[in-house]
């Protein structure tokens, strides 16, 4: 505990200073503005509501060429992602992991009432983003079984009776290129809207493939997102929006490159990885996602009726080198991944219309879940022979939920916030799995049909206490859940050795957060117990089955800060300070990781940045990131080998006239080399590297 001690010192020190200094006399033009978020369904001040809210506008992304869930993700303390064609886009947060055989992060993200917690489908659109919510910490009350971490919530712009919008293009380093358009506006004045928008983006990429007759381009991606809505307003009381989107995301060879046997990680080099050979052909990853959502709001003027129905489907393949080389006893063999995931949610909410007072929503949850993988494995040879493994499941999932929240003031500057949730899980489950020669056809070498089910309950408690009209404090107690399931790559064993139970948590936090003027600040301590963490194992060709690790915990401190220097310059920090460890955790074979640091933790994150706007349309905008060291599992050596501290610059320069905006950015300006994922097995390690050095320029053009 001495270094989360003399970490919040610090922190309460520099808030205190911080406080000081926005005592001073400032002209008016530098106050920062309030901002309305809805994190507990209902509208509020961000800085009212008792837990870690980060809040990103569209000026913000904008100013900071953030176009991703990956580099939104990178702006958050102590929250990490790892993007990767094989796997998606993994997340971790205050010692958190993605499941493996659930395939869910932690951070369950939500597009206008559309959840997704898949990490093979874990995207969206940046064309028409009002803000950005990450609620950190456990969101179950509200938003379900697997936001045992967190929550995105992103909101878009809703339309207007003038048609507005916007167009823009990018082009830079490795031929990266990236359009975007948006535009909404009335079809009838005051009654039915609509809006288009999309984002397109291609990119090189930085990895040549040397191997003879093959494409000299090893990682060349595309994206294309399309996304467009109706809204119907024919009363004041009564609202309909309809959204449809579809993605399309096609990639090829990993971030980095792969060496024979256990690599060292401190040994491994990005130079190296520039150049690679492997000799298979078609190595690709491609994803459609379709998804829809009708939202249905009557306003009762007391109260709020809101329905949100959505439907969800995303297909991936995957194929790519054996061996991720050129090995000739490997030649032509593949790994394979085949995916189709369909989900329907229906909600349904009522939520009073208080602004003060007693202000409560609860409703009623249904979801269904189709997730259908296989062909799903590799070929390796065989003493001489050529054989392949393949596994064949279908995972079905079917929750239902009833949730509330209240928050009741008392005392004047006190307020309770009370909630629950209560849900019920099932889940049937069918595996089949093959051990073949290539090319040929037979009976599964081991088949499981089997189902489990839970419940639970998921509390919340918080006590908020108004120091003033500008500054809050709160203590808050919560409960995350993410649901157990099954082995989908097993080749023995009962469905009780194929099954792993419930992931649950225990959140602990106090905060204060408030502004004086020039000056936005929030600062929160917490404290996780971690139960029944979802780990997996790996047992000669069996390679991966399922476990629960018994306990962990993880705390740390986060602290925010937004002050206005002048009406031209503005300052951003946040900062993020984590020691997140198993307590019981053992795995097997006589091998106990008790006391070891949770994987793709990084100790501390920390982003400082400065915007300049002069007044004649010049702007520029610096960022440094700085990441912690960060521990990757060697399941191999069954070691957690450490990846040093690193820090990364970007910057964007450019100029705006009327509706223009031109610009030029770079990012890692250092180039500096740092490592993303690690995974050795006992014949490869694959090694992913962030981007080197990219620059360019844009144009957007606002109407």
């Amino acid at each position: 505990m001495r270094s989360i001690s003399l970490v919040t010192y610090f922190v309460v020190l520099g808030s205190v200073f911080a406080i000081s200094l926005a005592q001073a006399k400032e002209p008016a033009d530098t106050t920062l503005e309030t901002i309305t978020v809805t994190a507990n369904k209902i509208n509020e001040d961000v800085q009212n509501i008792p837990q870690s809210i980060t809040v990103m506008d569209e000026v913000i992304l904008d100013e900071k060429g953030i176009t991703s869930i990956p580099e939104m993700i990178s702006e958050i303390p102590n929250m990490r992602v790892t993007s990767s064609p094989p796997n998606g886009n993994t997340v971790s947060f205050r010692g958190l992991n993605s499941s493996l055989f659930t395939s869910n992060n932690p951070v369950v993200l939500y597009i206008d009432g559309i959840p997704t917690t898949d990490q093979y489908a874990y995207s969206a659109s940046f064309a028409n983003i009002e803000r950005i919510e990450v609620l950190r910490g456990p969101q179950g009350t509200l938003y379900g079984k697997d936001a045992i971490g967190g929550v995105i919530n992103i909101v878009t712009k809703t339309p207007t009776d003038e048609w507005h919008g916007k167009v823009g293009a990018e082009y830079g380093r490795f031929n990266h290129m990236q359009g975007i358009f948006n535009t909404s506006g009335p079809l009838v004045d005051n009654k039915l809207f609509l809006g288009v928008n999309g984002q397109f983006q291609q990119d090189d990429g930085w990895i040549e493939n040397t191997y003879t007759g093959m494409d000299s381009d090893a990682d060349p991606s595309e994206e294309q997102r399309i996304n467009g809505y109706f809204l119907y307003t024919p009363t004041q009381a009564f609202t309909a929006r309809l959204t449809l989107s579809g993605e399309r995301i096609d990639g090829s060879w990993i971030n980095g490159y792969s060496l024979p046997g256990s690599a060292d990680i401190n040994e491994v080099n990005r130079d190296d990885a520039e150049e690679v050979s492997f000799d298979t052909t078609d190595c690709e990853t491609e994803q459609e996602i379709f998804s829809q959502s009708l939202k249905l709001s009557y306003d009762f003027e007391v109260m709020t009726l809101t329905s949100i129905t959505t439907h969800k489907y995303s297909e991936l393949d995957y194929l790519t080198d054996g061996d991720y080389g050129d090995d000739p006893t490997y030649a032509g063999l593949t790994h394979f991944m085949h995916i189709d995931f369909e989900n329907y949610t229906q909600e349904i909410r009522l939520a009073g219309n208080n602004e003060t007072g007693i202000r409560w929503v609860g409703g009623l949850y249904f979801d269904y879940e189709d997730r259908e993988e296989g062909p799903l494995g590799q070929q390796f040879p065989v003493y001489g022979y050529e054989y392949e493994m393949n596994c064949e499941s279908d995972t079905e999932s079917t929750t239902y939920a009833i949730f509330g929240q209240v928050i009741i003031p008392f005392k004047k500057r006190f307020e309770l916030t009370l909630g629950g949730r209560y849900q019920y899980i099932n889940k049937d489950y069918a595996l089949d799995t093959y051990y073949l020669p290539v090319g040929t056809s037979g009976v599964p070498m081991f088949s499981l049909d089997t189902g489990k089910d839970w419940s639970v309950f998921i509390p919340k408690a918080a006590l908020s206490y108004s120091l003033n009209n500008n500054w809050n404090t709160y203590a808050s107690y919560s409960e995350g859940y993410m649901p157990g399931g099954f082995n989908y790559f097993a080749s023995s064993g009962t469905a009780e050795d194929n099954s792993f139970e419930p992931q649950r948590s225990k959140n602990y936090e106090i905060g204060i957060k408030g502004r004086l003027d020039r000056l936005r600040m929030a600062a929160s301590i917490f404290y996780m117990n971690i139960e029944d963490i979802h780990v997996y194992k790996t047992s000669g060709m069996e390679y991966y089955y399922t476990d629960n690790a018994d306990s962990a915990h993880s705390q740390g401190v986060e602290l925010e800060l937004a002050y206005r220097l002048t009406d031209s310059i503005e300052l951003t920090g946040s900062f993020g300070i984590i020691d997140a460890e198993y307590d019981r955790y053992d795995a097997g074979d006589g091998v106990s990781f008790d006391g070891e640091k949770i994987q793709t933790t990084p100790s501390y994150t920390a982003n400082i940045g400065a915007t300049y706007i002069h007044p004649k349309g010049f702007y520029s905008r610096v960022d440094l990131k700085a990441t912690g060291e960060t521990y990757f599992y060697n399941d191999i050596n069954k070691s957690f080998d450490k990846e040093d501290a690193y820090i990364t610059l970007a910057a964007r320069v450019g100029y705006q006239t009327g509706s223009w905006d031109f610009y030029v950015y770079g990012k890692n300006l250092t180039d500096k080399e740092y490592i993303t994922s690690y995974t050795p097995t006992s014949t490869y390690s694959l090694i992913e590297f962030g981007d080197p050095l990219t620059v360019g320029v844009g144009v957007r053009y606002r109407f």
